[in-house]
């Protein structure tokens, strides 16, 4: 037996009537009731996507969640919820919609197309796209850093892995966090040896080893490490277009080794070791004549044989 009550008073703010349900022994709101099987549920909830009613789509689906936790129609809401998001231009919460299904739901159909959304989203937050402030907290610094971890998590040797490990990488090297950034290139290389991007991985770690070569003098090694990996790139990559870039690099480096040297030879020679001085301006004439240090170089030498005289 079903009682209805009738209520006379504030009919703005609720619906007119509440159920009494035997079954559950409870007072129910019918309009916070779902259908009564879920995939009656399901096409409810969808009617309103299907009309760009977003926010009664999402209501319904995750209605439907609740209700029907364990049901086939529950993983494909979550997905929906997760377009839903992606369709209002909420990035981070259409990704983390997304993963669900994928933690929730790891035998749907939509695994893949799923990985493909949170690869695509990834990408846009690498371009720099801003997202909805909803009270979400993001990630520190770029969300990229975390969808692309795991889209690779998701399928380690999928499609789109390799792709989403050396974007990882650029990322990295894009905040100035470079031994990172080598690290995920390296991966590139060792877990993906037969992807297109390990030639340009490849290129990326003798570029972060360039940039970690900040002042001559005091990083020496890490200038001579990067050069080392453009002279091992344009050797296996001769032809390679990026070859081009890595021969400016290898000049490039080439000119702080000759500076540091040179920079050395001034501080013997300020000390009055000119012997050894001389050693280091010698090394800069004799390697680096292409550096415009090898003319200055030859100049304090030409000092030091003086001071002899």
């Amino acid at each position: 037996m079903i009682f209805v009550v009738f209520l006379t008073f504030y009919p703005e703010a609720i619906y007119p009537y509440w159920i009494w349900t035997p079954k559950t022994k409870k007072w129910v709101n019918p309009k916070t009731m779902p259908r009564p099987t879920p995939k009656e549920q399901f096409e409810f909830a969808r009617s309103f996507y299907d009309l760009k009613q977003y926010e009664e789509a999402k209501r319904e689906f995750k209605k439907l969640l609740q209700a029907y936790p364990k049901s086939a129609e529950a993983a494909e809401s979550q997905y929906y919820l997760g377009l839903i998001e992606e369709a209002q231009g909420n990035l981070y919460e259409a990704y983390l919609a997304y993963q669900k299904v994928i933690d929730k739901y790891p035998f749907s159909e939509r695994i893949q197309e799923i990985i493909e959304h949170e690869y695509k989203i990834a990408e846009r937050f690498m371009a720099g796209e801003k997202r909805k402030a909803l009270g979400l907290t993001l990630p520190v610094e770029n969300p990229a850093i975390e969808i692309f971890t795991k889209v690779i998590e998701n399928s380690t040797y999928g499609p789109l892995a390799p792709a989403a490990q050396y974007k990882l990488g650029l990322v990295l090297k894009g905040l100035s966090r470079y031994y990172e950034a080598e690290e995920a290139f390296n991966k590139v290389i060792s877990n993906y040896p037969q992807s297109e991007w390990v030639e340009a991985a490849r290129f990326q770690i003798a570029s972060c080893r360039a940039a970690v070569s900040r002042s001559p003098e005091y990083d020496q090694w890490a200038t001579s490490e990067a050069k080392e990996k453009f002279e091992e790139f344009v050797k296996e990559y001769p032809d390679a277009v990026l070859s081009r870039d890595a021969e400016k690099n290898i000049q490039s480096l080439r000119e702080k080794e000759a500076e540091a040297n040179y920079n050395i030879g001034r501080f013997y020679e300020k000390q009055k070791s000119c012997a050894a001085a001389r050693i280091y301006y010698e090394e800069v004439v004799e390697n680096y004549a292409d550096t415009p240090w090898a003319a200055k170089a030859l100049e304090r030498i030409q000092v030091l044989e003086k001071k002899k005289k």
